[in-house]
């Protein structure tokens, strides 16, 4: 059984990933095609990550009651028939629904994932499988915004959504046909589904909170610069698709490369320096896209590479302080990783949306709103760790506070 899992699990990550990237190019024209504003295309990309957040407590107690493999069924299926309705959505709120679903659908196949490598592997082997699994998620970001970019050229925009629903369609098949069902028997069942005492314990703990929030941070400083650059490059600079495809591309093979480099520098540096290391480069990053929005090229490539370089530096920064501050923050729940996990995601990305969402209301142009996102959150959470009477809510620690 294990032996063919991986392939199916690779498969099934990917459906995040796809609804986030292959239609960044898109955006512009999206935006003329409904008469709405820039901001409001870029909402279609926080409701998706809310709802993937939100997911994580109303979806994740499900897949113990139920099962993995019926969870993983429901989540394709709407996948599916939520890329239909996106694709076939004439009035911009059909669209948004569509998102707010999708979001839904693919939170359910990733909880079914990392639930299955659980119930399969060991802690060593897991391990092993989550970094294919990362792999993964990181080669999206460099290939859906091409083909996003060539299916647009030439089918419109809708056809990008039509792929998601083909895709679907796929994993519908290997799903119902291949996928076992991995959840333990001795997983509990029974009693209320959502109960106050399960979370309690979780966010009860400062050092959980504070590192949820360092994953909230670089997860919020992400997400803004994925909603606002097609927005800037494409819509502002007047770049081609297919060329801002190219860029973004090269972004995401430098994101691809740190998450390879980064299991290396936390072995040579340990959680907590890491961690400090990927806040500072957020922050240098910060600075770097502020001064070349005001001494840098204005107009063409060269302005698109001025906003485009710092925003490396925010890839190695988000693929060196996601690995130790999510190892930190769950460190002191063996006995309830579940729950802890679940409310780490829903913090991470629910949180992450609300901040992009709050930004793109402001009148800031995209390189100096990325900037007060990624700058603001990583001073707060340096300047925190540089005080003494902070020291227990982020030093390293094995057993949870009482």
């Amino acid at each position: 059984m294990r032996r063919n899992l991986l392939p199916i699990l690779m498969s099934l990550v990917l459906l995040s990933p796809l609804a986030i990237d292959i239609y960044l190019p898109s955006m512009p024209t999206m935006a003329a095609e409904f008469a709405v504003s820039a901001s409001e295309v870029q909402s279609t990309l926080v409701l998706f990550l809310f709802a993937m957040g939100v997911g994580q407590i109303l979806i994740g107690p499900l897949a113990d009651r139920y099962g993995r493999r019926p969870v993983a069924l429901f989540g394709v299926l709407l996948y599916g028939a939520s890329s239909l309705l996106a694709a076939a959505a004439i009035e911009f709120h059909w669209l948004q629904i569509a998102r707010v679903l999708q979001g839904l659908a693919a939170c359910s196949t990733s909880i079914v994932v990392f639930s299955a490598v659980r119930d399969c592997y060991s802690p060593k082997e897991g391990a092993k499988i989550y970094s294919y699994l990362n792999g993964a998620i990181c080669v999206i970001p460099a290939l859906a915004p091409t083909l996003g970019g060539l299916l647009a050229m030439q089918f419109g925009w809708r056809s990008t959504f039509v792929f998601m629903t083909l895709y679907a369609i796929l994993m519908m098949l290997l799903v119902g046909y291949r996928l076992p069902e991995t959840r333990p028997a001795n997983t509990v069942s029974t009693g209320p589904l959502y109960r106050w005492s399960r979370y309690k314990p979780v966010l009860s703990n400062t050092h959980f909170l504070f590192y949820a929030f360092a994953c909230m941070s670089a997860m919020a400083a992400i997400l803004s610069y994925v909603s606002y650059s097609p927005v800037w490059l494409i819509g502002h600079l007047g770049v081609s698709e297919l060329a801002f495809s190219g860029l973004f591309g090269l972004n995401a093979l430098v994101n691809i490369g740190a998450c390879f480099a980064a299991p290396v520098v936390i072995r040579k540096l340990g959680n907590r320096p890491t961690a400090i290391l990927a806040l500072a480069l957020l922050v240098l990053s910060a600075i770097l896209i502020v001064m070349a929005q005001t001494f840098g090229p204005s107009a063409g490539m060269a302005a698109a590479f001025a906003f485009m370089l710092p925003m490396m530096l925010l890839c190695i920064g988000f693929a060196f302080l996601l690995g130790p501050a999510t190892s930190m923050a769950l460190s002191a729940f063996g006995e309830r990783a579940g729950t802890a996990t679940a409310m780490l995601g829903f913090i991470q990305m629910s949180g992450a949306s609300v901040i992009a969402g709050l930004v793109q209301q402001t009148n800031l142009t995209a390189p100096y709103a990325v900037a007060l996102v990624m700058g603001f959150f990583s001073i707060g959470l340096l300047s925190m760790m540089a005080l003494s009477r902070f020291d227990h809510w982020h030093q390293e620690q094995l057993v949870a506070e009482h």
